[in-house]
Formats: structure tokens, C-alpha cells, sequence
């Protein structure tokens, strides 16, 4: 299937099913990208993250200390984006889907390990991490791929979405924008809007690069001649 007809056809279905039960393990999972996107970030600038919760209400949050303020409030919205679209493109650009999956479940795991907080959210991202596990050593390179697609492309709509809703929209909800805006000036459509912009730019070109790939490389099987073999 050409990689043009199969985005028109995943969009497609994921617009469709956005507010069927079918996508909220996908939903819930680009919750636990957001915030972790926080606590790594806190991480990576000194600081310590005291626990990481992911709701069942498509909601989550993170306590930290320390760190880099501005990296770790912009952390969550880009972060997001960046890892659905590293998942994407890995899927779309390489044949190492098995391998992928099998890293990206052993990471939820090892995250949810060091920062998880709540019952739902550790339940979640073990069961989800230890299937994905599963899928990269027992499924098919074809069904990991379709399965990492389909978790990067999710990612990466559902970012613009959210930042509009949380930060334009409504514009009053102490989301990530708004805090920034709180410690750091400006107003939270400033921010918003900017992550918006990056988000949506950042979307099309993934997209855009994505629909490059040419069809995968196949390893055709040299045929055997009596005599030709080496010792």
C-alpha cells in the first residue's frame, strides 16, 4: 500500500473514532507521553521528580522539584510531539519496527517504575509497556509497523489539538502555557499560540517526509549453483 493511501486512510479513521472507545488506550497513552515528557525534562535539568500521574479521565500531572522551569512547563506539549513523531517517522523510514516496539514498551515500563504515582496510571503503562514488548518479539514486522504508525500519527494530531483547547480555547485553564505565562511573562495565547505554530509545521513536515519513503527493500534470496559454493 502506497504511504500516501495508508495516512488518507488512518487520518481518516482516526477522525472518525476520535470520540469511540476504540482510541482511548491511544489517548490515554499520549497523556503518559505528555507527562513524561515533564518528568524527563525535569530530570535531565537537575531536578527530581517526586511522582508522575496519569488519570483515567484522559488527565495527568507532574510534582517535581527543581530543574529548568521553562524547559520542563515547554517540555510537555513538544515533548509529546517529538516522541510520536520519532515513532512515526521510525515506521514509516525504517525496517527496525520490531526492535522499536520492543525499546519504546521496555521504556513506558522503566518510566513508569521510576516515576509512576498513581494505581491506573502504573496498571496502564505496565500492560501497555509488557504488550508492546510482546508484539516486538512474537508479531510481525507488518504489525508492529501499522501498530507504531498508528501510535505516532495519534501523537502527533492529537498535540495541536490539545494545545488548542487547553491554551486558546480556553485560555483560562491553568495549562502548561499558563503557568509560563504566570512565571515567565507574556499571556497564555502568546504561548499557545507559538507551540501551536511549531506543532503544526512540525506535523506536516513529518508527515511530508513520511510520504517520501519509497517502498520497503526486500532481500531477495540468491539461488544456488552446483559448484559455485566455497569451502
Amino acid at each position: 500500500m502506497k504511504q500516501s493511501l495508508f495516512l488518507a486512510i488512518v487520518l481518516i479513521a482516526i477522525f472518525f473514532l476520535w470520540n469511540h472507545i476504540v482510541l482511548y488506550p491511544l489517548k490515554v497513552l499520549v497523556v503518559f507521553f505528555h507527562e513524561s515528557s515533564h518528568a524527563l525534562m525535569t530530570v535531565l535539568t537537575g531536578g527530581k521528580v517526586d511522582t508522575l500521574v496519569v488519570n483515567a479521565n484522559q488527565g495527568g500531572y507532574v510534582i517535581s522539584r527543581g530543574g529548568s522551569r521553562f524547559l520542563t512547563l515547554s517540555a510537555g506539549y513538544l515533548g509529546s510531539l517529538v516522541w510520536g513523531t520519532i515513532i512515526y517517522l521510525i515506521a514509516v523510514r525504517t525496517r527496525k519496527d520490531k526492535a522499536a516496539m520492543a525499546i519504546l514498551g521496555g521504556m513506558i515500563v522503566g518510566i513508569s517504575f521510576l516515576f509512576g504515582g498513581n494505581l491506573f496510571g502504573i496498571v496502564f503503562c505496565l500492560l501497555s509497556g509488557v504488550i508492546m514488548i510482546s508484539l516486538g518479539f512474537k508479531a510481525s514486522e507488518k504489525t508492529n509497523d501499522f501498530i507504531l504508525r498508528l501510535i505516532g500519527l495519534t501523537n502527533m494530531i492529537y498535540v495541536p489539538l490539545d494545545i488548542y483547547s487547553d491554551t486558546i480555547s480556553r485560555s483560562h485553564l491553568r495549562s502548561d502555557a499558563y503557568m509560563l505565562a504566570e512565571e515567565f511573562g507574556g499571556v497564555t495565547l502568546m504561548w499557545g499560540g507559538l507551540w501551536l505554530v511549531i506543532s503544526v509545521v512540525v506535523v506536516i513536515f513529518a508527515l511530508w517526509w513520511g510520504m517520501q519513503a519509497g517502498p520497503l527493500p526486500t532481500h531477495k534470496a540468491i539461488p544456488y549453483k552446483e559448484g559455485s559454493g566455497t569451502k
